[in-house]
């Protein structure tokens, strides 16, 4: 039986599409199938009812289903204990973090609250937010850094994964200019000429926070969707060269809006406050993880986050 197999299952049974499931887990449909069809010869019956609208689990695959959780949870915690006697004499840190954090704003941050001498081996993984929350699920770090929204779910239950705010992000609609220095692309728009949205892909952590909040807004925005990518640094540069509208987070798109490359889209009507969050594994830890969020936790305490 192959762990793999395991992480298949619980993806399928999280989004019940094949396709959809087999993208997450970076491999084709058709070896996808091939890993799941496996895993119910292995466990000796089927997990899965297949139908047109996608995959439901079998009675017996609900049974499994925590089982599955608890094995994955149980091997990786064996695998970082017996890791972390071998490597004793090194204390590591494992931060994931979102593409445009990883580029604003934790450089600045981590320098400012952690002593690199005192530190050891920082490992940084810089990922999409949905691939940042399969590895903080999966236990492999000690944090997660993000952006944040209260509208826009996130896959940590607050009762397990603890998290504090430790900056502050806005979204701001931008464009490139016209010829006259304009927004090329203004809000919001118009039902004879909409304006052309960069979007961001379901993978996005900035694209669940703009959904969730275009839910509930008044103002009407007349867009047609031009472009999609999870990453905000493809969205600026191709709304630098005139493909359309982005929301794009402050700390990214300061440089491009001060020298004049990007201009804003819309009044602030249209920006979207976000915090910047850090969430800490409750599967991961060791005395430099503890040293960190102690040291966060005393000046979210006594002040503004950090």
């Amino acid at each position: 039986m192959d762990l793999d197999w395991l992480k298949d299952f619980l993806a399928l049974a999280e989004l019940k599409s094949f396709s959809r499931a087999a993208d997450m887990r970076n491999v084709t449909q058709p070896a996808f199938s091939r890993r799941i069809r496996a895993l119910e010869d292995w466990v000796g019956t089927p997990l899965f009812v297949r139908g047109a609208q996608g995959a439901c689990l079998t009675p017996a695959g609900n049974h499994f289903q925590p089982l599955a959780a608890d094995m994955i949870r149980g091997l990786d915690r064996a695998r970082r204990d017996t890791r972390a006697v071998g490597e004793k004499d090194t204390i590591a840190l494992s931060i994931a973090a979102t593409h445009a954090l990883s580029f604003t704003f934790f450089p600045g941050w981590i320098r400012r609250h952690m002593r690199f001498e005192a530190l050891g081996t920082l490992n940084l993984i810089s990922d999409s937010m949905e691939a940042c929350e399969q590895i903080m699920l999966g236990g492999e770090v000690h944090f997660l850094l993000c952006h944040y929204h209260a509208e826009a779910p996130t896959r940590f239950e607050p009762n397990r994964f603890q998290s504090v705010q430790v900056g502050d992000d806005v979204l701001v609609p931008v464009c490139a200019p016209d010829a006259d220095g304009r927004p090329a692309w203004p809000l919001p728009g118009a039902p004879e000429q909409p304006t052309r949205l960069l979007a961001y892909s379901q993978a996005s952590g900035l694209g669940r926070i703009l959904t969730a909040h275009q839910a509930v807004r008044t103002e009407a925005v007349h867009s047609k969707t031009g472009f999609t990518s999870h990453l905000a640094a493809t969205l600026m540069t191709m709304a630098r060269e005139g493909h359309g509208v982005a929301w794009l987070p402050r700390t990214l798109a300061e440089e491009d809006l001060s020298r004049g490359r990007l201009v804003r889209a819309g009044p602030e009507q249209f920006d979207i406050p976000i915090e910047i969050r850090l969430f800490r594994s409750p599967d991961c830890r060791n005395h430099a993880a503890d040293e960190l969020w102690s040291h966060l936790s005393d000046i979210r305490a006594g002040g503004p986050p950090p």
